[in-house]
């Protein structure tokens, strides 16, 4: 049987580990054991902050429409469930929106949701 070369794959191996830690400090960028736990750690923070991302959104929507509604004289929560109870279905994205650039399209919804 003939001997497999494993200089290439692990050479391969090895640039792809250093690639991802190109801008670190350090022995992180250079050295291949460092830079191993280093990327694994900052594959895990990346995946975190994706999930993070999501709910920091949510979070800035939910602000913006509770001081959009509060001009109208009701609460954020008072406002969702008069959309809920009108059948109104429009995501938290999509009224932020709305109250940002288009404020008489969020006044009549904000109308038709205190008239359910």
């Amino acid at each position: 049987m003939s001997r497999a070369p494993r200089a290439v794959p692990s050479r391969l191996r090895r640039k792809r580990v250093l690639k991802a830690a190109k801008g670190f400090y350090g022995r992180r960028k250079n050295t291949i054991t460092v830079a191993n736990a280093a990327v694994d750690r900052s594959m895990q923070h990346n995946y975190i902050g994706r999930k993070l991302r999501k709910r920091n959104f949510r979070a800035l929507w939910i602000q913006r429409i509770n001081a959009a509604v509060r001009e109208y004289g009701i609460t954020y929560s008072q406002f969702i469930a008069a959309l809920a109870k009108a059948n109104i279905s429009v995501d938290r994205k999509v009224l932020s929106e709305l109250a940002i650039s288009e404020p008489a399209a969020f006044k009549a919804l904000v109308d038709q949701a205190l008239a359910a």
